[in-house]
């Protein structure tokens, strides 16, 4: 799959043995609650909120936890939170996208902005970087989900998705953001739940970089990913 880097996996397998990191279930919880808010409760009946459940659960995230999140959404008194990307620059000129749910943007905007002043990079405007990226669908299922990897690419095709790519890890499933609420449940329904499925950005032309800028990036990213209010940071490094 073209524009799925190595430093992404790498990023992908960090945030999975950072599960157990304070402040991860409650970015998990406010996903649940806003997809619970925005359609139904019910999760076979709304998309985005099963596909939050799925990444809760494989971030070993209790189910008390889970229905307490959905159960929020009903409460008047929860805030109400929107979704914001901020875009800008890292260490080596590297653009980064920064995706986020807060209730108050006039605290999330200073507060991100000074996170990229302090490690050596810079915000930038609405935007400004997004443009050098591909908005996808990922969806993540093990080699043994399938007896080859033409039976793969056959149920991938049925889904409606685009793009397969497979490796030692896995198989590594692309859709179209419109598309990927569908092929995710079309493959789930043939293939039982993914590993992980999300709707991320790829980079159009990933930038290879040497060691040290890549310390200054990643000290960046972990930065920006320690806020309450940010959800996923996404780069354009190779």
């Amino acid at each position: 799959m073209s524009g799925h880097s190595k430093w992404s996996t790498i990023k992908h397998k960090k945030a999975a043995t950072d599960a157990a990191r304070a402040g991860v279930f409650t970015k998990l919880a406010r996903e649940i609650t806003v997809a619970a808010k925005l359609g139904d409760p019910n999760p076979d009946n709304n998309p985005r909120l099963r596909v939050a459940v799925l990444n809760a659960r494989k971030n070993s995230m209790p189910n008390d936890n889970i229905k307490r999140a959905i159960d929020k959404a009903a409460d008047k008194n929860t805030e109400n939170f929107v979704a914001a990307r901020y875009e800008g620059y890292g260490p080596g000129n590297v653009p980064i996208i920064v995706e986020a749910l807060t209730d108050n943007p006039r605290r999330t905007v200073p507060d991100i902005r000074a996170i990229f002043a302090k490690s050596g990079g810079e915000m930038g405007g609405e935007n400004s970087v997004s443009f050098m990226f591909t908005r996808v669908g990922l969806i993540f299922y093990p080699l043994t989900v399938a007896t080859s990897e033409d039976a793969m690419t056959e149920a991938i095709m049925d889904a409606g998705a685009d793009d397969l790519e497979s490796s030692p890890d896995g198989y590594i499933v692309k859709t179209k953001p419109d598309d990927f609420m569908p092929v995710q449940k079309a493959l789930s329904d043939k293939l039982g739940e993914p590993e992980r499925a999300e709707l991320t950005w790829l980079p159009n032309t990933p930038l290879d970089l040497d060691d040290d800028t890549i310390l200054k990036l990643e000290k960046l990213t972990d930065a920006l990913e320690d806020h309450d209010d940010v959800q996923k940071v996404i780069t354009a490094a190779n």
